[in-house]
C-alpha cells in the first residue's frame, strides 16, 4: 500500500468545498482542514504507485479552487507502539 500526504492551498472561500470534493475521490482516505501555511491536508492510500500518479496528476489537478499542492510519499509508519518497543528492555 502506498501512502502519500498532500498539502493543499485553496482559494480563500473554497476550503470547505475543495475538502468535500477531495473526500469524495477514490484513493483519498482522509482530508483535514489545518492551520498554518496550508489550508488542507489529504492522506492518500493506494495499492500501486501508478495509481497514485493518476490520482494526483489527473484527478486532484481538476478540483477547482486548488491553488497549490505539495506532495510527499510516506516511506514508513512509525507509531507510538513502535517507539515504545524500541525502549522496552523487557522484564
Amino acid at each position: 500500500m502506498i501512502t502519500a500526504i498532500v498539502l493543499i492551498n485553496t482559494e480563500r472561500t473554497r476550503v470547505n468545498s475543495v475538502g468535500a470534493q477531495l473526500a469524495g475521490i477514490d484513493g483519498v482516505d482522509e482530508v483535514y482542514s489545518v492551520s498554518g501555511r496550508y489550508d488542507l491536508l489529504a492522506i492518500l492510500r493506494l495499492p500501486r504507485i501508478e495509481e497514485l500518479s493518476v490520482l494526483i496528476t489527473e484527478k486532484l489537478s481538476k478540483v477547482e479552487g486548488i491553488t497549490h499542492t505539495e506532495s510527499m510519499i510516506a516511506f514508513k509508519k512509525i507509531s507510538a507502539q513502535d517507539i515504545a518497543g524500541m525502549f522496552d528492555l523487557g522484564s
